[in-house]
């Protein structure tokens, strides 16, 4: 694979290549918002398969808000996935991460509102789930994101990313039943490094996206 990706688009394009095979499973493609709704909808469309969003959200240090010491998945209740071990290393209280994650909570009920509006979640029992963003660094929203769905007892559960460490697809192969990553630079960076245009994303954006892709089948969704 050539690095950088042009844009979110043509990566959702090469990643649908490689997932083309699950087609015939009818699979449900999950997008973490915002920008791995960008490359979710490709998917989706070559697949034709339905598309939602799981809303992932990480705990991040005090006074370090990008290391994460935590997650928070959207559900009923919601899901948290707390590093212990960081958070013994860096003295983080209880108090702290209860008030953290209850904030990232609000945030979560505050998107799934926006995106969804009063489309219930698609039916995961049975189903083969892709999980799918626009890159993976740390790999620990998507560890939650993981969690949260084996939940719902999905038949199988497959992370579908353009790129990622070399270690992180290690770590979440040992979670997912299948990681499909088209590259895995090291050292990485970060993920806006391997694309050309990565433009932020907009919840209006990611709205429009699930409301063109709204499945309409019957069974396909929740009462």
């Amino acid at each position: 694979m050539v690095l950088p990706f042009s844009d979110r688009r043509e990566a959702g394009r090469e990643l649908a290549r490689l997932l083309a095979r699950y087609r015939a499973e009818r699979p449900v493609i999950l997008a973490v918002p915002r920008g791995g709704v960008i490359v979710g909808e490709e998917v989706a469309r070559a697949l034709q398969a339905p598309l939602d969003v799981i809303v992932a959200r990480k705990i991040g240090a005090p006074a370090q808000p990008e290391l994460a010491i935590g997650a928070v998945v959207g559900g009923e209740p919601p899901l948290r996935l707390i590093n212990r071990e960081l958070v013994e290393l860096l003295g983080v209280s209880d108090d702290y991460l209860e008030r953290e994650a209850r904030r990232q909570e609000e945030e979560i009920r505050r998107r799934l509102e926006r995106f969804r509006g009063r489309r219930p979640p698609l039916e995961l029992r049975g189903r083969t789930v892709i999980l799918v963003d626009d890159g993976i660094a740390t790999g620990y929203t998507m560890r939650a994101a993981l969690a949260a769905v084996r939940r719902q007892a999905p038949a199988r559960v497959v992370v579908a990313v353009p790129v990622a460490p070399p270690e992180t697809v290690r770590m979440l192969a040992e979670e997912a039943d299948e990681i499909v990553c088209l590259a895995t630079p090291s050292p990485f960076y970060a993920v806006g490094a391997w694309y050309r245009e990565f433009p932020q994303v907009s919840d209006d954006e990611v709205a429009a996206i699930l409301v063109s892709a709204a499945e309409p089948e019957p069974g396909q969704r929740t009462a």
